[in-house]
């Protein structure tokens, strides 16, 4: 008897710059079952732009500047891969999928998105005309949508009038597992790490208000880039802390960042998953984040791993606690709930399904 054809699956990304989706989705298309699935990673933008290593899958760079430029190759990449499924992330690229759908009835499409959108809609105000801006007619014309929190599950459902059957909670995988730190006592200065992206919804210049009033010695490591970096900086010479903060736009050694610092701060006011503090507790640092829509809740465990507070005066007065948890402690309180063999099982469970209903 032969064996029953794999199912083919085309992952799309607008580019493999820094980024959560961008690492997941990579991720998810090398390592899903070999025996079961043949997947095939498209990427619209720029292979000089590429930040991942992606070498356990086919990958093919469009080399376009906007999603929109690359449709007509999409178009021609699906008519010629014939995938059964496609997996798509980030709202527009959605967007767009859903717009072709239509046109490939054999095809499944699944979108997975990136932040509770229902929270970011005033970012889009200034905005010129997008795809996005179709969001609630478009998503309704996807197969499924995989959400990385239930925050994000029920903003679909309640803002965009999506049909719970079709959203799938898949939280995203601890894709790599360094050594956990070894635990020391606290140093003295305090040495404070953020990483992410330098935009207003990260919330670095409420972290450095917070900062300014934190009376004892410190240093603080922020890795990322953005539009917000001016702002930033500006922010923080006007607080007379300039000296003690460090600026880091790229670097391919998070993890040993990481585990030289004493907390993760995370300050932002929406997330999808955040997968930066998800890596701080992975190689044992403690965190400590303000309670914001998203998945930070589905990680944060209070005197586990970090903490989680509502007001900027609870954050202060915690960060000058001792974070004195066991590394171990830390890193296994997110282990167990989002090793990698967990997540890439419930991603080939639902690309079977979809596929059976």
């Amino acid at each position: 008897m032969s064996k029953p054809s794999k199912i083919k699956i085309l992952f799309i990304l607008p580019s493999l710059s820094a980024g959560g989706a961008e690492r997941v989705i990579s991720f998810v298309s090398q390592n899903i079952d070999a025996e079961k699935f043949h997947p095939k990673l498209l990427v619209a933008g720029f292979e000089k732009d590429s930040v991942y290593e992606v070498t356990n899958v086919d990958v093919e760079y469009l080399n376009k500047p906007r999603i929109i430029s690359a449709l007509p190759s999409i178009v021609k990449q699906i008519r010629a891969f014939k995938p059964d499924i496609v997996v798509s992330s980030i709202a527009h690229v959605n967007q767009a999928m859903a717009l072709l759908s239509p046109f490939f009835r054999r095809t499944k499409f699944i979108g997975r998105e990136a932040t509770v959108l229902g929270k970011r809609k005033n970012e889009k105000k200034s905005r010129k005309w997008s795809l996005a801006h179709l969001l609630p007619n478009g998503f309704e014309k996807l197969d499924a949508i995989i959400c990385q929190s239930r925050d994000m599950a029920d903003d679909m459902a309640e803002n965009f009038n999506i049909s719970r059957e079709k959203l799938h909670v898949i939280n995203n995988p601890i894709s790599n597992l360094p050594k956990v730190k070894i635990k020391s006592e606290q140093s003295e200065p305090k040495k404070f790490i953020t990483v992410g992206r330098l935009t207003e919804v990260k919330g670095h210049l409420r972290l450095l208000d917070i900062l300014s009033k934190f009376k004892k010695p410190f240093t603080y490591t922020i890795i990322g880039d953005g539009q917000l970096k001016d702002k930033i900086f500006q922010r923080a010479e006007e607080l007379g802390i300039i000296n003690q903060i460090k600026h880091i736009p790229f670097t391919n050694k998070v993890n040993d960042y990481l585990a030289e610092h004493d907390v993760f701060l995370q300050g932002s006011y929406v997330e999808g998953f955040p997968n930066a503090l998800l890596e701080s507790c992975v190689v044992g640092t403690p965190v400590l984040a303000f309670e914001a829509p998203g998945g930070t809740k589905e990680i944060v465990e209070n005197s586990v791993n970090g903490y989680m507070v509502k007001t900027e005066d609870e954050y202060l007065n915690t960060l000058k606690t001792d974070f004195n948890m066991n590394p171990e402690d830390v890193r296994e309180s997110v282990y167990k709930k989002f090793n990698k063999e967990m997540i890439i099982h419930q991603y080939e469970a639902l690309f079977q399904n979809i596929l059976n209903n």
